[in-house]
């Protein structure tokens, strides 16, 4: 079956160009699931049946993983069989008749407008990590970019003059992002005043640096973003991707349309920035229940 594992590898990453990190998904939840069929004595794709993908994904719950990896679990054992089927390695589809796993107890963390407030300004004074800081966070959420994305932008994707941006996301995608006044100020301060002091002549392309003066990585960013709220005193849940769902549900919070707020995140499926209008729902439940009278 490791064979079978490496022809879809294979395929994903050289005739639908995935992401880095999509195919590091794919491989780790697959590997899992090869595991699992070890174990149920499968020694063949050909006998894998619809309850036994159901048993794998009581598996995974019973190891505490949650809906949401659930879901991303089944996507990636659900497109590799129909891989194999449209190969012609297999016969039959096991996954057809298998339903998606309830996620929406699972909600996106976001933090409150006030919160994001308090995170911007943590980065202090005009030191040349205080201005790079500040800037990344600002663009962060003045345009919903995955951490990936930010790490990865370049001096050439930048129109500043404009206020926009320039994002590739998944599979390459090209999509143009306004940022801002707030960002833009912000990312011309650190472009004139600390940039040149990371770079030191070398003339990376990469807007972001680390002391080193090379390309930040999104450990490099997650450990930042996890020190500046500690020191704005954000006891909420903290990642790069909370600031990406705080970006869209401000947004519809305050009456943008969710095409636009797609169009800005980058989804290829309506239905999953759809998730954030359940955000805004359940924000407003909530508010009746404490304010109204009779909540």
């Amino acid at each position: 079956m490791d064979i079978y594992l490496d022809l879809f590898m294979n395929y994903i990453a050289i005739e639908r160009g995935l992401a880095k990190n999509t195919l590091e998904a794919y491989g780790r939840d697959l590997r899992r699931y090869l595991e699992f069929l070890a174990k149920q004595d499968i020694a063949a794709l050909e006998q894998v049946t619809s309850p036994v993908v159901v048993r794998f994904l009581v598996a995974l719950k019973q190891a505490g993983l949650s809906s949401r990896s659930q879901s991303r679990a089944l996507a990636a054992v659900r497109v590799f069989h129909r891989f194999l089927l449209r190969e012609k390695h297999v016969s039959q589809d096991p996954t057809r008749q298998v339903a998606v796993p309830r996620s929406m107890s699972a909600l996106p963390h976001t933090l409150s407008p006030v919160e994001v407030e308090r995170l911007l300004a943590s980065p202090k004074g005009d030191g040349t990590l205080a201005c790079r800081d500040r800037a990344m966070l600002e663009v962060l959420y003045a345009t919903g970019l995955r951490v990936s994305e930010l790490v990865s932008l370049k001096i050439s994707d930048l129109q500043l003059d404009v206020g926009y941006l320039t994002a590739f996301g998944k599979r390459s995608k090209q999509r143009i992002v306004p940022l801002g006044e707030m960002a833009v100020r912000s990312l011309g301060h650190y472009l004139d005043a600390a940039r040149p002091q990371l770079d030191r002549q070398r003339n990376s392309p990469y807007v972001f640096l680390n002391r080193s003066g090379e390309g930040l990585t999104r450990q490099g960013f997650w450990k930042m973003i996890k020190r500046r709220a500690t020191e704005a005193g954000v006891v909420r849940k903290i990642s790069p991707h909370v600031l990406r769902h705080s970006f869209a549900t401000h947004l519809l919070d305050n009456g943008a349309d969710l095409r636009s707020v797609q169009a800005m995140l980058g989804h290829a499926d309506i239905s999953t920035t759809q998730i954030y209008t359940h955000v805004t729902r359940e924000r407003l439940r909530k508010l009746h229940a404490e304010h109204h009278p009779r909540g």
